[in-house]
C-alpha cells in the first residue's frame, strides 16, 4: 500500500482565552487561540482535500483573521482546486464547509447523520445553528441533486489507506480521517478534538452535540492512531510548531505531518509536551503577512 504524504494548511486564526475552549472554563487568563486548517492529502496516484474552510467573506462576518483563502492555500503546495476530484467534508460548520465553489469538479464525501443534522430539528435552535452557514448547506443540498455527494453511513474505506470513521459528538456526524503514510496510521481528528489538551486531559470544548460521544471519540482517535502522536487535532496552533514546514517560504503556513514531530525528524526523540490551552499566538512559527 503506497504512503500518503499529508499536510495542514493554515489560512486563519481566532484570538480566545483558554476559559472559551472548556466546558467547564479554565482557572488559566491565556490565550488559548484556534487556528483554522484544510488538509491535503497526496501520492503519486491521487489526491483528496479534507474540508475546505472559509471565504475572506465569512471571516469578515464572523470577525475571523484570514491569510489567505483555502484554495489559496492549496495553490501554493502546487493543487489547483478546480481540479481536485474528492474532498472529505468532515462536517458542515463554517470553518469547514465553506468554498464549497471552489471545487466544482468535486465529489464531496460526507456522513448521512451530519446531512440530517444540518437540515434537521436542532438548527431551529442558535445553540446548534450558530456555527452553520445557511448558504453552505444550502449549496451542499444542491450538491446532492447534481450527484456530487458520496454518502457515508459510519467507518467506511474511501481509497486504499483512506478511510473515514464517524466519530460524533461535536456535531451529529461529525468524521475523522485515517490515512496510511510512512511513520504508520495518521487521523486527521478535524473538530472531534480541536485541541491536544481537549483530547489528552479529556477536556470537551463547549460547542458540542453530545458530550458523552464526543469524550468516546477521543478513545476511538487514539484507538485509530499509530501512537497518540499521530492523532492531528483540528485547530491547535501547536501543530504549526511540532510538525515540520515542508518548505522554508511556507513556515507558519504549511505543516507536513507524516514524517513525525518536528523534534523527532531532527533529533531522533519525542519534544516535551506542551500545554496546549496557553499557546504562543501563532504556534512558534512566523506568520504569514
Amino acid at each position: 500500500m503506497e504512503p500518503y504524504a499529508v499536510y495542514a494548511i493554515r489560512y486563519g486564526s481566532h484570538e480566545r482565552t483558554a476559559a472559551q475552549n472548556f466546558i467547564g472554563g479554565d482557572a488559566h487568563e491565556a490565550a488559548s487561540n484556534l487556528d483554522y486548517y484544510v488538509w491535503l492529502v497526496t501520492s503519486p496516484d491521487r489526491t483528496l482535500v479534507i474540508d475546505t474552510g472559509f471565504t475572506r467573506e465569512e471571516a469578515a462576518r464572523r470577525q475571523r483573521r484570514i491569510f489567505q483563502e483555502p484554495a489559496e492555500g492549496l495553490a501554493l503546495m502546487g493543487v489547483e482546486a478546480a481540479r481536485v476530484e474528492e474532498v472529505v467534508i468532515t462536517h458542515m460548520h463554517y470553518d469547514h464547509a465553506g468554498s464549497l465553489g471552489a471545487f466544482p469538479n468535486a465529489r464531496f464525501h460526507l456522513q448521512d447523520d451530519e446531512m440530517a443534522y444540518c437540515t434537521g430539528r436542532y438548527m431551529a435552535h442558535e445553540f446548534f445553528g450558530l456555527p452553520f452557514s445557511t448558504e453552505h448547506v444550502v449549496e451542499m443540498v444542491r450538491a446532492v441533486f447534481a450527484k456530487r455527494v458520496a454518502f457515508h453511513r459510519g467507518d467506511e474505506e474511501i481509497a486504499p489507506g483512506v478511510s473515514l470513521h464517524r466519530i460524533g459528538g461535536h456535531t451529529m456526524g461529525i468524521q475523522a480521517v485515517r490515512v496510511w503514510t510512512e511513520s504508520g496510521w495518521l487521523v486527521l481528528a478535524s473538530d472531534a478534538a480541536h485541541l491536544y489538551a481537549n483530547l489528552e486531559d479529556v477536556r470537551p470544548f463547549p460547542i458540542v452535540f453530545n458530550v458523552q460521544e464526543m469524550v468516546d471519540g477521543f478513545t476511538k482517535l487514539r484507538g485509530l492512531a499509530e501512537t497518540p502522536a499521530h492523532v492531528i487535532p483540528g485547530h491547535d496552533p501547536l501543530v504549526m510548531s511540532r510538525y515540520p514546514c515542508p518548505k522554508p517560504e511556507l513556515e507558519g503556513i504549511v505543516a507536513r505531518l507524516d514524517q513525525g514531530r518536528a523534534a523527532e525528524t531532527a533529533q531522533g526523540a519525542p519534544p516535551t509536551r506542551a500545554r496546549s490551552a496557553v499557546p504562543t499566538p501563532d504556534g512558534g512559527c512566523p506568520s504569514p503577512a
